[in-house]
């Protein structure tokens, strides 16, 4: 039978979702934990990995168990084992074929900057001395929907078969005194998210103009987009599957 876990952490204490050869990872604590309560070796499959550092409200991985369990009290259980940065928040039955990988329709991160200095935010938002124009961040922004490849925002030596990625939403918010980044695409690169939101800052800054975006993304070179924002103010917040991967319970 497969199931899907849907889980958030705080990411400061793992070394990103995957499992490392010689760092912990949260995907090595989770298996450990439904190992340990399952009583039977338990492998996951999450539906992308976040790097080290970086935050999840929302995670979906898949396992596959012949385990009978009582749905609630397994999330009780789990809840209870795991440590306090791992939080499981629902557990279900989905079709054997389900992947939590490949049948994710859309995923969306969320990135804050602090506009002022607060003791109460500085490990979750990165705090940006320069002053942003924020009329250039917004024109910037838009500049993402018009393209696909994204190759200059990419970890270097990465191994994937494409470079595109479809943008549904890319837009800025002002919430109290943080500037919230939203971005919502079918797919993300290693480091893409954090490299769009350097390039963006850098425009935002007056280091760049708005229009030089065009000429950055159609280089396919990182060494022309900015710098990679720290992970700390990067969380997963959303990721969205089609109604069909769920098993229907007569």
């Amino acid at each position: 039978m497969r199931y899907f876990i849907e889980l958030s952490y705080n990411g400061k204490a793992y070394h990103g979702w995957q499992i490392q050869p010689n760092a912990i990872s949260v995907q090595e604590v989770l298996e450990k934990g439904l190992s340990t309560l399952l009583k039977e070796p338990i492998a996951t499959m999450g539906a992308g990995r976040t790097d080290a550092g970086v935050h999840a409200t929302q995670l979906f991985a898949h396992f596959d168990t012949e385990a009978l369990f009582d749905i609630k009290t397994l999330i009780y259980k789990l809840n209870s084992f795991l440590p306090e940065d791992i939080a499981i928040k629902s557990i279900f039955k989905v079709k054997a074929n389900s992947h939590a990988r490949f049948h994710a329709t859309s995923r969306q991160y969320l990135y804050r900057i602090a506009l002022e200095k607060n003791p109460f935010n500085k490990e979750q938002a990165f705090l940006l001395k320069p002053k942003l124009n924020i009329d250039k961040l917004k024109a910037a922004t838009k500049i993402l929907l018009d393209y696909k490849d994204f190759q200059c925002f990419s970890k270097s030596n990465t191994d994937v078969k494409t470079y595109h990625c479809n943008i549904m939403k890319a837009e800025w918010s002002l919430v109290e005194n943080e500037l919230h980044f939203i971005i919502k695409a079918d797919r993300f690169l290693r480091n893409m998210v954090r490299a769009i939101v350097g390039t963006l800052i850098n425009i935002g800054i007056g280091k760049i103009e708005v229009e030089t975006l065009h000429d950055i993304i159609k280089s396919k070179n990182r060494s022309e987009a900015g710098f990679s924002v720290p992970a700390h103010a990067l969380y997963l917040t959303k990721i969205e599957y089609p109604d069909s991967i769920k098993l229907k319970i007569e």
